[in-house]
């Protein structure tokens, strides 16, 4: 006979509310498609806006705003204080590629599907193309790399899997992202695995197996990398309730052995402080302008004039003529090399720092390494997020709103999770050091990495 697990508090009637009520869920989420259409799909419509166009008054400015502004850079908030909710009840992407599973071919998950690393290479490769296209500020732009996203999920969704999410857990752009960040979430979907083992006793009752549409094993979940939070798994076999946790809980406790990849370190490393970074910090480097004008003194000396034009059509590099914002091939592959290099060096330099750290506390231990590089999470996602909130202070800028807290907030969110990285490093090297030198040795890296992460953020928002 099954024993129930106990649901004495509000956070598991919350994720059974979420369960008995899925078809009210599913309404929600087609909602936000039916918005998420509108603004992505009118505006390319409409002439671009003039210097008198505002956010209440121009709806190319209104939907700007709500992409850049303030939809991703907080949903990226909503993983660390919700988990993946964004996922399983509000996404738009999710929302239309299970519908298109549910009634596609239902064709097998390819084995190249399956690869850990397009996490980050569709991270890096989205992050770069809308740099080059000025996502942030064109409509056709924004119609192209978040439209033909969605035209990807619904693809992939049709052909592969049955009534589940296989773009959102192999092929979406910022999957790897809201799966780092969901992991420093305070609450997670729980399961006990003692009232799971009592529930094979059910004297022939029938067990309705739950349709997880992230495809996550849910009697071997670990923690909320993975999990959508949609709460259809709620009550499962009576073994399955929302609980709350420590932020630091998942990273310490399962980050040397469940969420243990090599990708995720790239992804942290390479991709959020690399080449992210590399993408908001060109347009603010003088650097940048300094070396492209000597590029350009030393091409027009030697006659070679091709990288000047200016005929790259919109969708390789940002060519809008009445805007007076057109890219030089020189312009567009200065902007290339600048966040690809970026990404290389600072990755490099990461990859050292941590290899160091790993082998001052030890013999070489590939997963220590690994675990050691999610202690930096939390700067990693306040970084993309300080980056895209650029855009948001700039919007409201140009509304003639007042805007001189932004710094403020941006050091006081950088000195948060500096210090929240420097607890989850602590105790990390905790669970991996034998010695306290060791463990003082491990330390020494992580600060090292956090000293060049907030040095970099340094330069874009109070030096350059």
């Amino acid at each position: 006979m099954s024993i129930a697990i106990p649901v004495p508090n509000r956070l598991a009637r919350a994720g059974l509310w979420m369960q008995r009520h899925g078809k009210l869920i599913r309404g929600v989420q087609w909602g936000i498609v039916l918005v998420y259409v509108f603004l992505i799909g009118v505006p390319v419509m409409l002439p671009l806006p003039d210097e008198t166009a505002h956010i209440l008054n121009n709806l190319t400015v209104f939907a700007q705003f709500t992409f850049w502004g303030i939809w991703w850079p907080f949903v990226l908030i909503s993983m660390v204080l919700m988990g993946r909710v964004w996922c399983g009840v509000l996404c738009p992407e999710g929302t239309l590629s299970e519908f298109a599973s549910r009634h596609g071919r239902g064709r097998a998950i390819p084995r190249w599907m399956r690869w850990g690393g397009w996490p980050f290479v569709a991270f890096a490769g989205t992050t770069l193309y809308g740099q080059m296209v000025s996502v942030y500020q064109y409509p056709k732009a924004v119609l192209l790399v978040l439209g033909g996203s969605t035209l990807g999920a619904m693809v992939i969704g049709y052909f592969y899997g049955r009534d589940k999410r296989v773009w959102c857990k192999y092929l979406c752009p910022v999957n790897g992202v809201f799966s780092l960040l969901a992991r420093l979430a305070p609450f997670h979907f729980k399961v006990n695995e003692d009232a799971w083992r009592r529930s094979y006793h059910t004297n022939g009752h029938k067990i309705i197996p739950v349709n997880c549409a992230p495809l996550v094993p849910l009697r071997n979940m670990k923690g909320g990398a993975e999990c959508h939070m949609c709460g259809r798994c709620a009550g499962h076999r009576d073994a399955i309730a929302l609980t709350s946790r420590s932020p630091s809980d998942e990273i310490v406790k399962f980050g040397a052995t469940e969420n243990n990849s090599v990708w995720d370190s790239v992804l942290v490393m390479y991709g959020l402080l690399g080449v992210a970074i590399g993408a908001f910090h060109w347009t603010a480097n003088p650097w940048f302008v300094a070396t492209k004008t000597m590029l350009a003194t030393w091409l027009i000396d030697h006659n070679i004039m091709w990288p000047f034009e200016t005929n790259a059509p919109w969708f390789i590099f940002t060519n809008y003529p009445d805007q007076s914002d057109v890219f030089s091939w020189l312009d567009g592959g200065m902007v290339v090399t600048y966040i690809l290099g970026n990404g290389l060096l600072l990755g490099l330099a990461f990859t050292l720092i941590f290899a160091l750290a790993n082998r001052a506390m030890g013999p070489w231990q590939t997963s220590r390494f690994n675990h050691l590089v999610q202690s930096l999470i939390p700067i990693a996602g306040a970084g993309v997020f300080i980056g895209l909130s650029a855009t948001t202070i700039s919007l409201l800028r140009a509304e003639h709103l007042p805007v001189y807290w932004a710094n403020d907030v941006r050091a006081t969110i950088l000195a948060a999770t500096t210090l929240w990285s420097l607890w989850l490093g602590w105790r990390v090297t905790g669970r991996h050091a034998r010695t306290l030198g060791r463990r003082l040795a491990g330390m020494v890296g992580i600060v090292a990495a956090l000293a060049l992460v907030n040095w970099l953020w340094l330069l874009m928002f109070w030096i350059w």
